[in-house]
């Protein structure tokens, strides 16, 4: 991923980069997810992004792998009338990581929002992971690297919640922005992070599906990306 200041010429339409900081990606989510979500409508692609076959138009790791992720997100996209700042203000943190822990968890991917800000927030997080879940079905990926995906984030958010309750967190996570190096624990970071790592798997299954595949130099430099946009077109 190129680094926030970087480019050389603008950045493509469907870059979605965390280092521009968390307003900037949602609103480039926003963007994107719309755009794919049409020409997939209009059949330019194949969708969902698991069922694409090695080295056929968009079949390639790094597609499959982007992709994949973005009809994760794409739910964050869905919610009528959503509040942002539970994704990403500092102040609403608490907030949120208490809505999300508070629900119930539900393992649907076709869902119906509340009219409640949090818990729609919340609903569409986790309807982002069923996806992910569906589509390591598809893929045959390992069950080993996806068993508990539900129950793996709400570990993640409960750690959330520590540092945030933490003196001078609000400050840390401004300092961390500011520096754009490491990401701090907003809820739009979290899931972003969760659905990368498994989107990774779902790409590998599908891209990379035998040992042969995996003798390979692209699969060196994709088992060494920790993001989609870090590999070659």
């Amino acid at each position: 991923m190129a680094l926030f200041g970087n480019h050389k010429t603008s950045p493509p339409d469907d870059l979605l980069d965390p280092r521009a900081g968390p307003e900037a990606l949602l609103q480039s989510l926003d963007r994107v997810a719309q755009a794919y979500l049409e020409k997939a409508d209009r059949g330019e692609i194949v969708y969902p992004a698991c069922k694409r076959e090695p080295d056929t138009a968009d079949g390639g790791a790094r597609e499959i792998w982007r992709d994949t992720r973005l009809e994760a997100l794409r739910y964050l996209t869905m919610i009528p009338g959503r509040d942002d700042g539970l994704l990403i203000a500092p102040a609403r943190q608490a907030e949120m990581i208490d809505s999300f822990l508070r629900l119930k968890p539900h393992d649907e991917t076709v869902i119906d929002f509340t009219g409640q800000a949090g818990d729609d927030v919340a609903i569409a997080i986790i309807a982002g992971l069923n996806w992910l879940n569906h589509c390591a079905g598809i893929a045959k990926v390992d069950r080993t690297k996806i068993t508990g995906i539900l129950r793996n984030f709400r570990k993640v958010v409960v750690v959330a919640e520590r540092w945030w309750g933490n003196d001078g967190a609000e400050l840390r996570c401004a300092e961390m922005l500011a520096a754009r190096q490491q990401l701090p624990p907003l809820m739009l970071y979290l899931v972003w992070l969760e659905h990368t790592r498994l989107a990774k798997e779902v790409a590998i299954a599908a891209a990379f599906p035998n040992e042969a595949a995996r003798a390979t130099d692209a699969w060196t430099r994709f088992a060494a990306a920790t993001d989609p946009d870090e590999l070659p077109d």
